[in-house]
């Protein structure tokens, strides 16, 4: 549980229905200066500490070619968070908002994602600056920043594909 298991009068809980396996495997974790979720940024700063990302076998494979690109998107799991509020307040106070509309680590699947600068690539592991999750987080999947990735196949016929109503709106 998170270091604020006690909601405030301005949060909700709900009971939430038992987890269904969804097949996650965690793929390393995280080593970070963090020990307590009070201590831990609400946001990574690309000049913020040194991290390490440690990937277990047999993904290790995986990180050929990732030196490629200086910045990546690390997804993790919140092992520690609440998973019942579905309206919180703010660190600091404020108005209660909806769960969907927060980056807190408190929700119904836990799971967190930080736009990190590569600092290093080490036998099995990553050196990274920009994380924001408490030390030993496991970590759910590694992927090239989207706004520098560039796919190495051929264009598909929806990559270019864009169709909007008069409002710009896009037409589902």
């Amino acid at each position: 549980m998170s270091g604020r298991d006690v909601a405030d009068e301005r949060e909700r809980a709900v009971a939430a229905p038992p987890p269904a396996d969804a097949g996650l495997v965690f793929i390393g974790l995280a080593r970070t200066p963090w020990k307590s979720r009070m201590d831990c940024p609400r946001m990574g700063r690309p000049d913020g500490p040194l991290c390490r990302l440690e990937i277990f076998e047999p993904w290790t494979e995986a990180l050929r070619t990732i030196a490629l690109y200086e910045r990546l998107e690390v997804l993790y799991w919140l092992h520690r968070s609440r998973r019942d509020l579905v309206l919180q307040s703010p660190r600091g106070g404020g108005e209660a908002r909806g769960t969907f509309a927060l980056r807190s680590p408190v929700r119904p699947n836990p799971i967190g994602s930080s736009i990190v600068r590569l600092i290093a690539v080490e036998e099995g592991a990553l050196l990274v600056r920009g994380m924001d999750c408490l030390d030993e987080t496991p970590l759910i999947d590694i992927k090239p920043d989207r706004c520098l990735y560039k796919p190495a196949g051929p264009p598909h016929p929806g990559d270019l594909q864009m169709e909007s109503d008069a409002t710009g709106r896009p037409v589902f």
